[in-house]
């Protein structure tokens, strides 16, 4: 790749900006290349009408460029709400796509890849969640929004990671189902002083028949969450004595209750902002470190990105342009489920 070839003005105004935002852990040869997509893609974005939402786990170049709006689950359900562009293109996950087209059902909404699935998502359908029902007939349902609309159907009330805590406790209810997310699901019972149990279909009240319990969940997990370990925090606390702990509350109880602070992905983003600490340990996706970095560049950020998000990291710049272009790949929901699932989408967001 030439990258001696001079660039159009637009191009050499955004690989200037990256250059000076990530340039410090992004190849050249990259930022040059992206750069050149990146002013095809908002030429695209003016034709189209679009908008493009980018979760914060994106790759740094799609997140400094391209996006309109980026942030997580929460505040981009609330962009999706509003926006008056005819075509939404999601770079996040499936279900966040899912959950524009069900707020917005009369715009386009493009998935820039068929790939971008979810470990979480793919933990529970529509049928287990009725199954629980019939199991704890009258208790109200909440679902982490990192599920799929037909599961959203089955749901009294959606949740995010920053407003777990305050949905399950606007509820008028001595028990609570809550979906999927089982680490969610235990930090939350924390939280709020509840005990907890994960019924499976062979034992219908979890390990121990006689507890008490005032909230009932399910063995779904993050693939990338779940992998964090206390010895992971040990050991680097052995070599940064003064480091501040963040971690996401997809991670384990265990895990949480030995960090320092634990959050949505925006409210680790905004703690980082406002505090000054000696260094920092991000336990969440790499790619958001990244994103971090680059918008906090006298922060010493640290992360373990051996850790990584396949579905996340399927979103490129190249997806992108290609999702705008060739309007692939369109995101449908069923009239019946988005009816239903919108009533449980937009409780939550009416909590905040």
């Amino acid at each position: 790749m030439d990258t001696t070839k001079e660039l159009s003005p637009e191009a050499q105004a955004i690989y200037d900006g990256l250059k000076a935002k990530i340039g410090s852990f992004t190849p050249d040869f990259e930022l040059w290349y992206k750069a050149q997509l990146a002013v095809e893609i908002n030429q695209l974005k003016k034709e189209r009408n679009a908008v493009v939402l980018g979760h914060n786990y994106m790759e740094p170049v799609l997140f400094h460029t391209v996006s309109d709006y980026v942030g997580d689950s929460l505040y981009l359900s609330r962009v999706a709400a509003e926006t008056e562009a005819d075509v939404i293109v999601f770079a996040g996950v499936e279900f966040m796509a899912e959950t524009a087209k069900i707020l917005n059902p009369t715009k386009t909404v493009l998935i820039p890849s068929t790939k971008a699935g979810c470990s979480l998502a793919e933990a529970i359908t529509a049928e287990d969640v009725r199954w629980l029902k019939a199991q704890y007939p009258g208790v109200p349902v909440v679902t982490y929004v990192n599920t799929y609309a037909d599961v959203k159907a089955e749901t009294d009330i959606c949740c995010t990671s920053g407003n777990a805590v305050k949905v399950v406790e606007s509820l008028d209810s001595d028990q609570v189902i809550f979906l999927p997310d089982e680490f969610l699901a235990g930090n939350v019972a924390r939280e709020t002083g509840k005990t907890i149990i994960f019924p499976t279909k062979d034992k219908p009240d979890g390990d121990n028949p006689d507890l008490q319990y005032q909230m009932i969940g399910w063995q779904g997990r993050c693939m990338v969450h779940e992998q964090y370990t206390v010895e992971d925090i040990t050991a680097i606390r052995a070599d940064h004595p003064d480091v501040v702990v963040l971690a996401h509350p997809e991670c384990s109880p265990e895990v949480v209750e030995a960090s320092d602070f634990s959050g949505s992905t925006t409210a680790m983003m905004d703690h980082v902002r406002d505090n000054d600490f000696p260094s920092i340990l991000l336990l969440t996706e790499c790619s958001m470190g990244d994103n971090i970095i680059a918008n906090n560049p006298d922060k010493n950020v640290l992360r373990l990105c051996s850790v990584r998000c396949p579905h996340m990291n399927q979103i490129q710049m190249q997806d992108i342009l290609n999702a705008l272009k060739f309007n692939q790949y369109e995101v449908t929901v069923p009239e019946d489920i988005r009816l239903k699932a919108l009533a449980s989408v937009e409780r939550m967001i009416a909590i905040g």
